[in-house]
């Protein structure tokens, strides 16, 4: 073995580790060095040399195509999330009915045994609004809660399934057709959206339609005007005062009204702005009026 290895001019370094119960042998030409105690040859075949070089010249490319490929998609992933595209559906639709749900009742105006209207509410940040409560304050229509105005009746809530408890009519605006009703109930405020709603936005409603609690309908914005938002998610008595809400599980509006016959099926939901006038405080002006968007955004 040593004559076969002077011959060939062929070096054999044995190194053994002393955390390892391993033999490593390296067999190469050329004269041997210690780096740290590792050996290694420095009289390795130039055309090896050149061989890797041409590998890793060969793989840069290569490895950047790759990138690039997994980029794309990451990059249109992010482009389209909800937060920056109001035209997509949220990533996760249960959470957004679960959250919405969970701060979302059903509201009783009761005047007698056989006269009484039903609506829903949703609960909205007491810091917002124009008139201060301790207590957790709802959001509904007036029209829900115009028969039990002066304690001409009786104002309950419902969370999905569960019992009703005692509520009281805080403050109203009938022109607008919105009231704040507040109880001790405790519910995790709806957020407002920041964002204006277009034409082709996705939304979903919530509510009690047609008497049914927690009844769910996902549509989208026919248009916009002043006062509303135009939408095509079914809807039916019961819903009125319930959070039309964006992909983002942010309200957007107020449902509030429906047509439909021969010539109209078109449902509406006051939008932000028109809480502006009495309801919340909101910071920006537009034209001189309180506006809940920031238009120069």
């Amino acid at each position: 073995m040593n004559a076969v290895a002077a011959t060939m001019g062929i070096a054999l370094r044995v190194i053994r580790k002393s955390d390892m119960s391993m033999v490593r042998t390296i067999w190469m030409s050329g004269d041997t060095r210690t780096v740290s105690g590792v050996g290694y040859f420095d009289g390795m075949d130039k055309s090896a040399n050149k061989f890797v070089a041409f590998l890793a010249i060969l793989a840069t490319p290569l490895a950047a195509g790759a990138f690039l490929l997994a980029w794309g998609p990451g990059d249109h992933y992010f482009d389209f999330a909800p937060r920056n595209d109001g035209y997509v559906a949220p990533r996760n639709i249960q959470t957004v009915v679960d959250d919405t749900q969970a701060s979302t009742v059903t509201v009783y105006c009761e005047v007698s045994k056989k006269r009484g209207t039903q609506g829903t509410g949703f609960a909205i940040d007491a810091e917002i609004l124009r008139h201060a409560s301790l207590r957790t304050t709802l959001m509904t229509n007036h029209h829900v809660i115009d028969d039990c105005i002066d304690g001409k009746g009786k104002v309950t809530v419902a969370r999905l399934y569960k019992k009703e408890k005692p509520a009281s009519i805080l403050f109203y605006d009938a022109k607008n057709d919105l009231a704040v009703i507040e109880t001790d109930l405790k519910l995790k405020p709806l957020e407002l959206s920041k964002n204006f709603m277009w034409a082709g936005y996705w939304v979903m409603t919530l509510g009690s339609a047609a008497g049914y609690e927690g009844s769910i309908s996902f549509g989208n914005i026919i248009n916009t005007t002043d006062e509303d938002v135009l939408f095509t998610n079914n809807i039916s008595e019961g819903n009125s005062g319930g959070p039309l809400i964006d992909n983002e599980g942010k309200v957007v509006g107020i449902v509030t009204w429906g047509l439909n016959n021969k010539r109209e099926q078109i449902n509406g939901a006051r939008n932000l702005d028109t809480f502006c006038l009495r309801m919340i405080q909101c910071e920006f002006k537009y034209e001189g009026e309180d506006t809940w968007y920031d238009y120069k955004d």
